[in-house]
């Protein structure tokens, strides 16, 4: 990545093992059809969107193959393949798609195995930047191992399938075995203005410089909305959910973001507004919205 890509980014970057990644990313999920199933509705559209993020200067893209199934991914590769070396793309396995819609858990090693093999193959590469283990569900986490499964990714890791192994909607418990199984590049749990219960956490990981991925940053399938949120925005003049990424990027250094969005013009919007600069009255308005 280059100096310009920071510099025209709010937030700057952050190593994660041996890249470097802009905080600000962008996440691949809106880019299916209707709830993550089947294709767009505008093909040309989300292949446009991924290639105004490349060209914004984002070198982190999240996706899954669970995305469609496949969606996502092949997407990703139609627009950006051959990718570009500052390119970074994180995946996650730990669950598949059934006929309904749903998301039905697929944690067996076997499971994994195909998993990231598919997103492999997929995605046109030989290795995965990074593959996020996702635990819970889609009610969000459920106590439970993790071993068993990360040594399933770790052993993926050795035959060289996998540069970097993060978790995923888990639990405090959770985290810690894991990091006593191999090092954990990142943890990607549900994280926002309104949902702030990993609040120490975050701040524990920013301590052991590990990367804090918050999926649903603007409150996912329902949209972040507060009085405060409005009445900050309005100050700025920004969106309410821009000034929702500025506070998460002012939040901690650690913090990386990935917001979606199938609009370049949205994109757009997303980085400008990122980039606001809240005051001490902002942060404390703002805070009030998770208490």
């Amino acid at each position: 990545m280059n100096d310009s890509s920071t510099a025209r980014l709010p937030g700057g970057s952050w190593t994660l093992g041996d890249s470097t990644l802009t905080r600000f990313g962008y996440g691949a999920m809106q880019l299916a059809g209707p709830w993550v199933i089947g294709p767009p509705a505008d093909h040309d559209g989300a292949v446009a969107v991924l290639r105004a993020a490349v060209d914004a200067g984002i070198t982190h893209i999240d996706t899954s193959g669970a995305y469609g199934p496949r969606i996502t991914n092949e997407l990703i590769r139609e627009a950006l393949h051959p990718y570009p070396e500052t390119l970074f793309i994180a995946t996650k396995v730990g669950a598949d798609r059934d006929a309904q819609g749903g998301w039905p858990t697929a944690r067996r090693p076997e499971d994994l195995s195909r998993q990231v093999h598919e997103n492999l193959d997929a995605l046109g590469v030989d290795a995965l930047d990074l593959v996020n283990m996702r635990m819970g569900d889609a009610n969000g986490t459920q106590p439970g191992p993790i071993a068993e499964a990360l040594h399933a990714l770790v052993e993926l890791q050795q035959q060289g399938l996998i540069r970097h192994l993060g978790v995923s909607n888990v639990t405090e418990e959770q985290l810690a075995e894991a990091r006593a199984i191999a090092p954990i590049a990142c943890v990607q749990n549900m994280y926002n203005l309104a949902h702030r219960h990993d609040d120490a956490l975050v701040d524990q990981l920013a301590a052991d410089g590990i990367a804090y991925v918050p999926f649903f940053p603007l409150g996912g399938f329902t949209p972040l909305q507060s009085q405060a949120l409005s009445t900050v925005a309005g100050r700025h003049g920004c969106t309410p959910l821009s000034i929702a990424l500025a506070w998460l990027l002012q939040r901690s250094p650690n913090i990386l973001l990935i917001p979606g969005t199938s609009s370049p013009k949205h994109l757009r919007e997303n980085i400008t507004g990122a980039a606001c600069v809240l005051t001490e009255q902002d942060v404390a308005e703002l805070d009030g919205i998770g208490g």
